[in-house]
C-alpha cells in the first residue's frame, strides 16, 4: 500500500480496499477526539488552506472543523468572487495555487470546473484534497459514506446500496467507482436525462461491476441495505453559483423516499443523504430508524481529520 503522506486526494478511482480499510481505520482512531469535543496538538504546527469556487457548508466547515480538532490552523477563501481569481482578472489555477503552496500545508479545493483540484496538483507542491469538481467526483464525501455504512452495519461486502438520484452526481460516479473494490451491488434509479452513460458503465464493466437499473424507487426498495440519496432537482455543478428562481420544480414520485416507500424496506436498511435536499427526502423520515444521514455529517468531520492527518504524515 501506498503511503499517503504527501499524497493528493482527488478520486476514489484507483483507491484500493487495502487503502480504503487504513483511512478507515485511522478515523476510528481519531474519532473519541471529535465525540468528546476536545482538540489535540496532533497538527499544531500546520496550516489547511481552503479555495472554494463554489458554495458548500459540510465540506467546507467539515474539513475546517476537522483541521481545529487536529490543533491546525485554517485560511482560505469561501466565495472566488473575492478573489484575483473570480474578478476581473480570472486569475488562473495555477498562478491561484502557485501563491495558495505558499500559505499552508494543504490544500481543500471545490471548484466547478471537472478536473480542476487535479490541474491544481499538477503546480502545487503541498498535497490537494477534491473537495468536488463540477460533475467529476467528490471523493472525501464518498470515504465519508462508506465509513458511516461500516460503523453502522459493520460490513460493506454483501449489501445492495439502492442509489437514487442525479447519476451525473460525483458523489455518484465516486461512489460507484469505491464500490469496485468491495463484493457490492449497486442499484441505480434516475431520470432519463439523468442515467449513467454509457462511456461511465464500460469503464466500470471493464472492473467486472455492472450497475443495475430500475425506474422506481419501490421496485427496489425491498432489496436495499444502504438507501444512497441525491436530489433530482438540481442545480447546475458547472456553474460557479446558481441562484434559486421562483419555479424549482418538485420531484417526481419514482425518486422520493417517504415514510410510506419505507415501509417495504428492510428493517435495517439506513438511507444516506450527503445533503442539501429538496421534497426527495421529506423530514418526517428523520424520525425513522432508516435516518443515518445527520451521523453522516458527524462522520464527515472524523474523516476529514482523518485525510488531513495522513497526507501531512501524523499518521501512518
Amino acid at each position: 500500500m501506498r503511503s499517503f503522506a504527501g499524497r493528493n486526494i482527488l478520486s476514489t478511482k484507483g483507491f484500493e480496499r487495502a487503502e480504503f480499510d487504513h483511512v478507515f481505520a485511522v478515523a476510528d482512531e481519531l474519532e473519541p477526539i471529535a465525540r468528546r469535543r476536545r482538540n489535540t496538538d496532533l497538527l499544531a504546527e500546520k496550516t489547511l488552506v481552503t479555495a472554494f469556487y463554489q458554495p458548500s457548508t459540510r465540506t467546507r466547515l467539515a474539513h475546517e472543523s476537522a483541521m481545529h480538532r487536529l490543533g491546525g490552523r485554517v485560511v482560505g477563501f469561501s466565495d472566488a468572487k473575492m478573489t484575483r481569481a473570480g474578478d476581473f482578472y480570472q486569475e488562473s489555477i495555477k498562478d491561484t495555487v502557485k501563491m495558495l503552496e505558499y500559505y499552508g500545508d494543504v490544500l481543500v479545493m471545490r471548484h466547478f470546473q471537472q478536473g480542476a483540484p487535479h490541474e491544481a496538483a499538477r503546480w502545487a507542491s503541498i498535497p490537494v484534497i477534491n473537495a468536488g469538481d463540477g460533475w467529476g467526483e467528490h471523493p472525501t464525501q464518498v470515504l465519508t459514506d462508506l465509513y458511516t455504512v461500516q460503523r453502522e452495519l459493520g460490513t460493506i461486502d454483501g449489501l445492495t446500496f439502492c442509489c437514487i438520484g442525479d447519476m451525473r452526481m460525483r458523489t455518484m460516479h465516486s461512489m460507484a467507482y469505491a464500490l469496485t473494490q468491495y463484493d457490492a451491488e449497486m442499484i441505480a434509479i434516475a431520470p432519463p436525462e439523468m442515467a449513467l452513460t454509457d462511456e461511465f458503465k464500460a469503464e466500470l464493466a471493464e472492473q467486472s461491476f455492472v450497475i443495475r437499473e430500475v425506474d422506481h424507487v419501490a421496485d427496489a426498495i425491498a432489496e436495499a441495505d444502504v438507501i444512497y440519496m441525491e436530489p433530482v432537482v438540481q442545480a447546475d455543478y458547472t456553474a460557479s453559483r446558481q441562484e434559486r428562481g421562483d419555479d424549482v420544480g418538485t420531484t417526481p414520485e419514482n425518486y422520493r423516499v417517504t415514510r410510506d416507500v419505507l415501509r417495504k424496506a428492510k428493517p435495517e436498511a439506513i438511507i444516506l443523504h450527503s445533503l442539501p435536499r429538496m421534497d426527495e427526502l421529506p423530514p418526517d423520515v428523520d424520525a425513522t430508524r432508516h435516518a443515518r444521514y445527520w451521523q453522516e455529517a458527524y462522520n464527515g468531520v472524523v474523516m476529514r481529520m482523518a485525510l488531513l492527518a495522513l497526507v501531512l504524515g501524523a499518521m501512518e
